[in-house]
């Protein structure tokens, strides 16, 4: 089956000119003509980025998710390519009509002019996993129907098979391959693409997106009507706005667009580090913007985590960076375990600065961090850095928050618009703030393990010093899933047991 889509791949690439177009990267131009001269019956008359944007197409949802990612890319692509990618956001070819209703018919055992007031069967937007319709519940609600596209789980099992192929090869031959755990990667893209295909799971994450930020001024996030939302479809409110790609009609109503775009930052940033939760699929089709100036997210299939070691790592990164402390960048890969142990830190330090220096106190149009990242790819190679796979999506998100920074307000100091947050974020963590938090997040476990205490005390102390070692693992075995402070204060009396033991003796 692989073969067979791989050979799909070669096919299509080959039909819209793929290859012709990879050919035209030598500067010389030679070997391009030489190649047209063997093929001299092909022509391709279709500009080349309407060449780029239909293969894409007709190689289905995953390649069309890439290139969204690259449609934000606008400082690396020509701005021809740039352009057409970007009709890949929202402008997907949508199937056929009678196809939706069949499949509101096949989740709600009715037709869909038994389950809405009205159903506009001609879609509003289509997308590489799904399309949206717009109609009204019985009570009249307008709301947005989402259709999940028909027959989706095959097409992206063969891609997904394909792409783990291509890693265990990259692993295999490639010198870097192990090292950036390419199947690790492949594995974590896979848990989002199908967790896509659950439209249920789907509307879980902007029930909770709704609850993070229901205090928010400058984020709005549809309600959820649950009564109408199946695996297959889910009906949720329908949002007015205007699309944060039209640049000229947002202007034209006023927007702030500075204060636009410092508003994103902060939201990327509030996610991130305050609820170990984002949108990771923040490209311009999905963020529109109202007229009061607040941003609208919509599609929230690909919604990913955090845990509280990944957020402490972060932030600890990014304020050394803010701060240019490159020497503790360092020290924080190696106490982690990202690279060697035996890593020299003034030499890390060294590349690490070499690559961040130029960018400092520099607006987004002077910088590319896709280039930065390349450069630390290369750093990392050298000091071999362990690839962290859950980071992946992290950092396609914030590649997409620059793409989008960029193109509301150019002159945007990322740095200095991040620095104030994650500054606020680390003292509430580590001041006391934090430490009261803990103690109520902690309170119910010390009410439960407290009693404990004596019998455990009597238990260590009864026993003599060469029963002590067994007997502390055995508590350790039986307490690791209760309360860490708990094993702490268990290792303490496990100490001055054998203490006083040996004392007594």
């Amino acid at each position: 089956m692989r073969l067979f889509r791989l050979l799909k791949i070669a096919s299509v690439a080959s039909r819209h000119g793929l290859d012709r177009m990879l050919l035209e990267l030598e500067p010389s131009g030679k070997l391009v003509r030489f190649y047209s001269g063997l093929q001299f019956w092909r022509r391709f008359d279709t500009p080349r980025a309407v060449r780029l944007r239909q293969a894409l197409e007709d190689l289905g949802p995953i390649f069309v998710k890439f290139g969204q990612v690259l449609s934000t890319r606008r400082d690396l692509l020509p701005p021809d390519i740039a352009d057409e990618l970007a009709r890949l956001q929202d402008r997907v070819p949508p199937f056929d009509p009678q196809l939706a209703l069949k499949e509101i018919e096949k989740a709600y055992g009715r037709p869909a002019s038994a389950v809405f007031a009205e159903f506009n069967p001609v879609p509003e937007a289509s997308a590489s996993i799904a399309q949206v319709h717009f109609a009204r519940l019985p009570d009249g609600t307008a709301v947005a129907v989402k259709i999940l596209r028909p027959n989706m789980g095959p097409v992206i099992a063969h891609d997904l098979a394909l792409l783990d192929t291509f890693a265990l090869l990259l692993e295999k031959l490639w010198r870097d391959g192990r090292r950036l755990k390419p199947r690790e990667v492949v594995r974590e893209f896979a848990k989002y693409l199908y967790d896509e295909l659950d439209l249920m799971r789907e509307a879980a994450n902007a029930a909770q997106l709704k609850r993070n930020f229901a205090d928010s001024k400058t984020l709005i996030i549809p309600e959820i009507y649950w009564d109408w939302c199946t695996t297959t479809v889910m009906v949720m409110e329908r949002m007015h706005g205007t699309s944060i790609s039209q640049i000229e009609e947002l202007r034209g109503q006023g927007i702030d667009l500075k204060r636009l775009a410092a508003a994103g930052v902060d939201i990327f940033f509030t996610q991130v580090f305050r609820d170990g939760l984002f949108h990771a699929d923040m490209h311009p089709g999905n963020v529109f913007v109202t007229p009061q100036g607040q941003y609208i997210a919509l599609d929230f299939g690909i919604v990913a985590t955090l845990t509280e070691e990944d957020k402490n790592y972060l932030a600890q990164n990014f304020l050394a960076f803010f701060h240019r402390d490159y020497r503790r960048v360092a020290e924080i890969h190696v106490e982690s375990g990202w690279v060697p142990k035996g890593t020299r830190v003034d030499e890390f330090e060294s590349a690490i600065r070499a690559v961040c220096e130029p960018i400092f106190h520099r607006p987004l149009k002077e910088i590319s961090f896709g280039r930065v990242l390349l450069r630390l790819f290369q750093t990392s190679r050298r000091f071999n850095v362990e690839i962290q796979p859950q980071l992946v999506m992290l950092q396609k998100t914030f590649l997409n928050v620059e793409g989008v920074g960029r193109q509301l307000d150019p002159d945007l100091d990322l740095w200095e618009t991040a620095k104030p947050y994650l500054e606020r974020w680390m003292s509430e963590q580590l001041g006391w703030r934090g430490v009261k938090r803990s103690l109520e997040r902690e309170a119910p476990y010390w009410a439960h393990t407290l009693p404990q205490l004596p019998r455990l005390a009597h238990r260590v102390l009864s026993h003599t010093p060469a029963d002590i070692t067994p007997l502390f693992k055995q508590l350790l075995l039986e307490q690791q899933k209760q309360n860490r402070w708990l094993i702490i204060i268990a290792i303490i009396l496990a100490v001055m047991a054998g203490v006083l033991v040996s004392f007594v003796k």
